[in-house]
Formats: C-alpha cells, sequence, structure tokens
C-alpha cells in the first residue's frame, strides 16, 4: 500500500435574514432560510473542501477560494469542490472516503440525505457518509443560528 493521509474539514455559516437567500447543503436546496456567506455558503462543501486540502496537504479553503475574492461572490461551492478534487487528483491522490457530520436543528436532512451522498459522490468519486446531529438546544447551534459541518476524508497514493 501507498502512502495513506487523513484530513479534517470544518465549516459554520449562520443563517441569513435576507429571504431570497437558498439554502444549499451538499448541493442540494433545502427549505428554510439560506446561510450568511460570500459563496452559496454550502457549509457541508466547504468542509469537504477543507479536509481535502488538509489531506493532500494543499493548504486550505481560505488560502484557495478567499473570501475577499469578488469573482467567488454567489460561487456554487460544489463546482469549487471539483475544483479541489482536480487539484488533489493532480498531485497523484486517490480519494478513499470522506465522512460528514452536520450539525444542525434545522433543516431536517434524512428527507434528502441520500441526495446529498449522491452529489457527493459524483464529485469525489469516492464512497461518502452524510450524517446529521443536533446540538441539544446548546449553544449557537442549538438555538438555531446556523448550521456546521465536520469532515473526515482518506487519500492515497496507489
Amino acid at each position: 500500500m501507498g502512502e495513506v493521509r487523513v484530513g479534517q474539514g470544518f465549516d459554520v455559516h449562520a443563517f441569513s435574514d435576507d429571504p431570497g437567500r437558498r439554502m444549499v447543503l451538499a448541493g442540494v436546496e433545502f427549505e428554510g432560510p439560506g446561510l450568511v456567506g460570500h459563496s452559496d455558503a454550502d457549509a457541508v462543501a466547504h468542509a469537504c473542501i477543507d479536509a481535502l486540502l488538509g489531506a493532500a496537504g494543499l493548504g486550505d479553503i481560505g488560502e484557495r477560494y478567499p473570501d475577499t475574492d469578488e469573482r467567488l461572490a454567489g460561487a456554487d461551492s460544489m463546482a469549487l469542490l471539483a475544483d479541489t478534487v482536480a487539484a488533489v487528483r493532480s498531485e497523484g491522490w486517490v480519494i478513499g472516503n470522506v465522512d460528514c457530520t452536520v450539525i444542525a436543528e434545522a433543516p431536517k436532512l434524512a428527507p434528502k440525505r441520500d441526495e446529498m451522498r449522491r452529489r457527493l459522490e459524483a464529485v469525489m468519486g469516492a464512497p461518502v457518509r452524510v450524517t446529521g446531529r443536533r446540538a441539544e438546544g446548546l449553544g449557537a447551534l442549538g438555538r438555531r443560528e446556523g448550521i456546521a459541518c465536520m469532515v473526515v476524508a482518506l487519500v492515497q497514493r496507489p
């Protein structure tokens, strides 16, 4: 077996007061208020990007896609994830698997979890697990002020 690395990603976004802002997680649209962010604020895609960049030793999401870059305003985070996957592969890495945990009181992920998983797998070309957890009323996430996502990604060189 070749070299194996693990990366960890994390992202958090507050809910937006803008009624026109879409809620997008893993490229899937949900009902409810959108999230505040420079791009589409897809916390799942962002955490996946950071986990993959970390595993491959390619920096972090802020370096690669800075929120000061006006070209990225409103960007589709799944397209940024696809760009990240291409960069990881260009360095000779193969994505082994990705595990995503979304922490939110709302929206409920279960009805769209399979669609989220399929979209992530299509972009990353690897098995993905998506789970949802509640903050049980604790802290900002428990008060329904936003959503967080934690991701672990394994990459390997054959």
